[in-house]
Order: structure tokens, then C-alpha cells, then sequence
């Protein structure tokens, strides 16, 4: 129910910020008869037909001050960013190749032979 309400609120906001001009003439025509007799700057000098136009029109003026109003401090708020980005040159290194260091275990030495293997594996003989 809240939420609602506080949705319906927010709407109604903004819409009236947006609308502004149709609520001043909404409001002149459901009151042009008061205005037309205690509002007008004419209304001592009938034979001119103003009817109120001449507060109306005060009143869209203003309307429009307060928009351009508005509307600048609005722009005032706004702040723009730019981003900019210098390009980079991706460099691959070369690879660094380190000298062969000494360990400190000695290499294996393979001390086992045996004289059957030499008896079986000949090479071929070239035959001429």
C-alpha cells in the first residue's frame, strides 16, 4: 500500500514538473470568471473583451521563467565525463636464458653393461 502511494506520488511529480503550461490553462478556464472580475488589469475597461487574457498571459510567462529556470540549473547539475585512453604498444621480451647451473646431486651413472646386447644388436653390412 505504501509502495503504491509512493509511486503514484513520484508520477504525479513528474508529470506536473512536465505539464506545467497545461495546469496554467486548466486553471485559468475553471477560473476565468474570478479572474475575468478581481484578477484582470482590464477589468475596469469592459469594451476591450480581455476577459482575464492578460493574467493568463502573465501567468505563461512565468511558467516559462521558472522552465528555463529549471531547466538551467538543471544543466549546471550535470556533469560530463570524458575518457580518454592513450594507446599502449604491447612489447613482448625476449626470453632470458639462464646458464646451467651446477646441481648439487651428481648426474646418475649407469654402470651396469652387459656383452649380450652387444652379441645381438649388429648393424647391417653393406653387401658390394
Amino acid at each position: 500500500m505504501l509502495k503504491r502511494f509512493i509511486a503514484i506520488l513520484l508520477l504525479v511529480t513528474l508529470i506536473s514538473s512536465t505539464c506545467s503550461m497545461f495546469f496554467v490553462y486548466a486553471g485559468f478556464e475553471m477560473n476565468r470568471k474570478y479572474i475575468a472580475e478581481n484578477l484582470c488589469i482590464n477589468r475596469d475597461k469592459p469594451w476591450l473583451h480581455c476577459d482575464g487574457k492578460c493574467y493568463l498571459m502573465n501567468k505563461v510567462k512565468q511558467a516559462e521563467k521558472n522552465e528555463k529556470k529549471q531547466e538551467a540549473k538543471d544543466n549546471l547539475t550535470k556533469m560530463e565525463v570524458s575518457f580518454f585512453q592513450e594507446s599502449h604498444r604491447i612489447a613482448f621480451t625476449e626470453p632470458i636464458i639462464l646458464e646451467v647451473h651446477k646441481s648439487i646431486f651428481t648426474h646418475y651413472a649407469y654402470q651396469y653393461s652387459s656383452s649380450y646386447i652387444e652379441a645381438i644388436f649388429r648393424p647391417p653390412k653393406q653387401v658390394v
